[in-house]
């Protein structure tokens, strides 16, 4: 099969077209021929060596895909021969075959094509486990009638998390980067959009919200807004931390506000969680949120499309932040 290597990792053209053999499924995978797959910050992450894969999870790039599959581990049962699916992968999606656990393996959403339903799990996994998780699994369970900022909402998570927060009933503050992202983002049903630019973001959710704040924090740039994302939680609040995209350090943290407000603040990455951690999160997204899918009151917004052996121009389009939503590799 053809995929896309990346040799001991570097930049964006570090990229190349390579051959290999097809794998063979486990007793519990699924092998897909793909149509489609998903291109997100960890693949960037892989590629440039900063993310290494777990332990016995595949060295090929790429975390989700949509297409058929064409042959079944001994114990599947769930899924045959033909059925159309998408799947968060333990690697290997950037390739014209993949395999994916059978339970974090779903049908495509009524009405979606490849390049849609392979738009989807990786955003959906992660803001659903992160945003709407119990703590216990290090969720913010966010609830309705909550209040939410939703930092980088332009991207695929970003559009994703507005997009569900509003569908279960919250209100929805966000943070983008120009006026352009601003009006982006209101379309897909954020109340408020601060362009951190020009705007202060936690003087704007004092001024937004009255002086009453909000109850959950999604961030995934890190370091530089850790106390400011702090003093936007009001009493009981959440802070859920997926990435840091502007480091991982807080040079001088004030953790007064944790203790006084009673502040819950977590973390997690998808791709070390268990397999059985993962089917939980995939079985309740197909009971609450494919439905949301399928009436077309959520879903991907795709920015730009890219043949598999133009990978390199998608890794430039992610870096350069350029895009609103979900960037596709078709196969």
């Amino acid at each position: 099969m053809t995929y896309i290597a990346h040799g001991a990792g570097g930049g964006p053209e570090v990229m190349t077209v390579a051959s290999g053999p097809v794998p063979t499924p486990a007793a519990d995978e699924v092998l897909i021929k793909v149509e489609a797959t998903g291109v997100n910050r960890p693949d960037v992450a892989q590629r440039s060596g900063s993310y290494p894969p777990p332990p016995g999870a595949s060295p090929i790039l790429g975390l989700e895909c949509a297409g058929e599959v064409v042959a079944l581990g001994g114990s599947v049962t769930g899924f045959k021969v033909g059925d159309k699916v998408c799947a968060l992968t333990n690697g290997g999606a950037y390739a014209e075959y993949c395999t994916a656990p059978q339970s974090q393996t779903l049908p495509w959403p009524k009405g979606y094509d490849a390049i849609r339903a392979a738009a989807v799990p990786e955003t959906y996994f992660t803001v659903w486990a992160n945003l709407f998780g119990t703590p216990h699994a290090a969720g913010a369970s966010l609830k309705p009638g909550e209040t939410v900022l939703i930092h980088g909402g332009s991207s695929g998570i970003g559009l994703t998390a507005i997009q569900l927060a509003k569908a279960f009933g919250c209100q929805v503050l966000t943070t983008v980067g120009s006026e352009e992202k601003c009006e982006a983002v209101r379309k897909f049903g954020a109340d408020h959009a601060i362009n951190y630019r020009s705007h202060d973001f936690f003087e704007e959710v004092k001024r937004v919200t009255d002086g009453k704040l909000v109850d959950v924090v999604l961030d995934m740039v890190g370091g530089p807004y850790f106390n400011r994302n702090l003093r936007c939680l009001k009493l009981d609040g959440r802070l859920s931390i997926i990435a840091f995209l502007s480091g991982p350090m807080v040079p001088e943290a004030d953790l007064r506000p944790i203790m006084v407000k009673r502040l819950n603040v977590t973390g997690s990455t998808m791709r070390p969680r268990t397999t059985a951690q993962k089917a939980e999160i995939a079985d309740a997204l197909r009971a609450k949120v494919w439905p949301l899918l399928e009436q077309g009151k959520a879903g991907p917004h795709i920015h730009a499309t890219f043949p598999l052996a133009e990978a390199v121009r998608a890794h430039e389009l992610m870096e350069s932040s350029q895009h609103i939503g979900k960037i596709v590799l078709t196969v």
